[in-house]
């Protein structure tokens, strides 16, 4: 029984890496659509935070913000198609730990978000230890480099 079960689990991992990639991606365009649609909303909470001097002190908060939104909102598209999905995740990793580090650390009210960016960091190290290799624009990359 165990081990019908493994075979058929087996069966669904292209699927299912197809799917963590596609609702990992989820996230990062929300919060870039939101970064961009109300930036000053956005710019006020990272000003507010204990940590967001550390942010402030390299640009104003506002375009800090309209930056790290139009970036979430790239590399969340590429990582959905799964296109460069090793440098998409590489990216958004790259964003979520100064945004983390500015944002969540210090304060015990955003305990929660701190732990989910460092779900988040895991999904993406998965993907750039992995890539993706299925249902993905890179595939039909590689399909057609092999196939010249």
């Amino acid at each position: 029984m165990i081990a019908s079960f493994q075979q058929r689990a087996q069966k669904l991992e292209p699927l299912s890496r197809a799917l963590f990639r596609m609702m990992l991606s989820g996230i990062f365009i929300v919060a870039g659509l939101n970064h961009l649609i109300d930036p000053s909303r956005t710019a006020a909470r990272l000003e507010s935070s204990p940590m967001g001097f550390l942010a402030t002190a390299i640009a104003p908060a506002q375009p800090l913000v309209v930056l790290s939104g139009v970036a979430l909102l790239i590399g969340g598209l590429a990582l959905l198609l799964g296109f460069y999905t090793r440098a998409a995740a590489l990216g958004l990793l790259a964003i979520i730990i100064p945004i983390t580090l500015t944002v969540q650390v210090g304060s015990m009210a955003s305990m929660g978000p701190l732990f989910k960016n460092i779900g988040l960091a895991g999904g993406l190290l998965f993907f750039i230890a992995h890539g993706a290799d299925t249902f993905a624009l890179d595939v039909f990359k590689k399909r057609a480099q092999t196939a010249r």
